[in-house]
């Protein structure tokens, strides 16, 4: 029995403390997961709550067919997308078809400003931050999270061509924002 297997079982009999322990573990992924879907920093902690409770509601279905980060991180995923369903706060159909531009140019702060807002890291998140929300979470979980493309796959319930496809397109989009602003910055 592993690690993960004895934490599930502990909980499944009664562990308050190895329920916390699961908490505080999958935390950041959750979290991770939350902030790049919903974007309206006063739900995320209601968000992530209703996640670990779903989480926990739901342990004794878990199969152990899948790493319990996945399967949490597809609770998640899918907490996420209801909630912004529910409230109709951003669009989340993709059309795989459709030609995603950003609106780059407008929106780009000064090199003063970046020096201002912790440089390149917080510019990178903000570029991040106007992706459309799959590419975003996309980028999250296979870069920040190290799922692979399956696991993602698993996670957002997409097959995984579209998963390589929304990872392609979502790096291609944050390379031409950084582009821009290296050739803004270069010509002050």
């Amino acid at each position: 029995m592993n690690d993960e297997q004895a934490l599930v079982r502990q909980i499944l009999q009664g562990n308050v403390r190895a329920y916390q322990t699961l908490v505080e573990r999958y935390q950041r992924l959750v979290l991770h997961m939350i902030r790049r879907i919903v974007r309206q920093p006063a739900d995320v902690e209601d968000v992530c709550q209703e996640v670990f409770i779903k989480v926990y509601q739901h342990l004794p279905s878990y199969q152990f067919d899948a790493k319990l980060s996945t399967w949490i991180a597809t609770i998640a995923y899918r907490t996420g997308i209801n909630y912004l369903k529910k409230y109709r706060k951003e669009t989340v159909i993709i059309e795989t078809d459709q030609v995603m531009e950003l609106d780059l140019g407008s929106d780009l702060p000064t090199p003063e400003e970046l020096l201002l807002h912790d440089d390149w890291r917080t510019f990178l998140h903000q570029q991040i931050d106007k992706l459309p929300v799959h590419y975003r979470t996309i980028l999250t979980l296979y870069h920040l999270d190290e799922l692979s493309y399956e696991e993602i796959g698993q996670v957002t319930a997409l097959p995984e061509g579209t998963v390589k496809n929304y990872l392609f397109r979502a790096r291609k989009l944050l390379k031409t924002a950084l582009e821009l602003h290296q050739t803004r910055e270069q010509n002050r």
